[in-house]
């Protein structure tokens, strides 16, 4: 079983040979630490724990970016984990824990004025990311159809929130 880290790190070197620092480089692109726990400074401890699998290697030869020490690419055995791992994460509905439930859960204890504040703050918060999710997918218009996908939920998800936000308020 495959991290959401480590399906990242794997799915990005099964694209195409990359190195740390371009890994870090398409994460913030793609809009990705919205979605998964994974920081520059982690992504070369996942890169250490994938080849300790045999699921990526180094590739030898030039390096391919100035301070990058080490590319990688994905074994054969890393390409049939990363296939296997995604279409898990596709098909299977897992629990996520949002704290916005937490405190929908105790929202009794909060006064009333307090509560509807808070829920107008919710709604001017998602409809910021809303737009900077916009903005991001519009800044990368030539980008593979699996990525404006990604787009694609992130910007339902939100807007689905801010129509249910709008219902509450």
């Amino acid at each position: 079983m495959l991290t959401d880290a480590e399906l990242t790190v794997l799915g990005l070197v099964t694209e195409r040979p990359r190195h740390g620092y371009e890994l870090d480089e398409v994460v913030s692109e793609r809009g990705m630490r919205d979605w998964t726990a994974l920081g520059f400074s982690s992504i070369y401890y996942v890169l250490g724990k994938l080849r300790d699998r045999g699921l990526v290697a180094e590739v030898a030869g030039e390096r391919a970016h100035a301070k990058a020490k080490k590319t990688f690419t994905a074994t054969d055995a890393g390409r049939r984990a990363c296939a296997a791992a995604a279409e898990a994460a596709i098909a299977e509905l897992r629990p996520v824990h949002p704290p916005v439930l937490v405190g929908l859960a105790n929202s009794p204890a909060i006064p009333p004025g307090r509560l509807a504040n808070a829920l107008v703050r919710r709604a001017e918060a998602v409809e910021e990311r809303l737009a900077e999710v916009r903005r991001a997918a519009a800044a990368q218009p030539t980008a593979p159809p699996f990525v404006r996908t990604i787009f694609d939920y992130s910007i339902g998800q939100l807007e689905a929130e801010a129509e249910w936000l709008t219902g509450m308020l």
